[in-house]
């Protein structure tokens, strides 16, 4: 079986229809593969958003760290339609930009919002 395809930040970064789509479109294949509790989905993305507003010095070690919490929690709970996001969150640390970390945070919460 083919993983999910990738998340573009740049397009991300500059387009808010991309990222209303993106999120549409991880809601429903997790709820086309996984079993995964929306408890779940919002304990991360509280991490998420307290990353955002770590210092500049911290906030890269922050999303290196939630990126190590997203893959434990994919193996842990067999949630492989998040497998972009662990992707993409790759994309935005490497990058280490405050718009990418930005987006990400809107992007997981539109991913909450529609998962409701």
């Amino acid at each position: 079986m083919e993983g999910p395809p990738e998340i573009d930040l740049e397009k991300l970064i500059s387009d808010p229809l991309y990222l209303d789509n993106q999120a549409h479109a991880v809601v429903s294949r997790m709820r086309d593969m996984d079993s995964g509790t929306k408890s779940q989905l919002r304990r991360f993305y509280n991490a998420v958003r307290r990353a955002c507003r770590a210092a500049d010095a911290d906030r890269q070690h922050e999303f290196v760290m939630l990126r190590a919490r997203l893959a434990y929690t994919i193996a842990r709970h067999s949630l492989r339609s998040l497998d972009s996001l662990e992707k993409l969150l790759l994309q935005v640390t490497r990058k280490n930009d405050l718009r990418g970390y930005e987006r990400f945070r809107d992007l997981f919460e539109a991913i909450v919002a529609y998962n409701e």
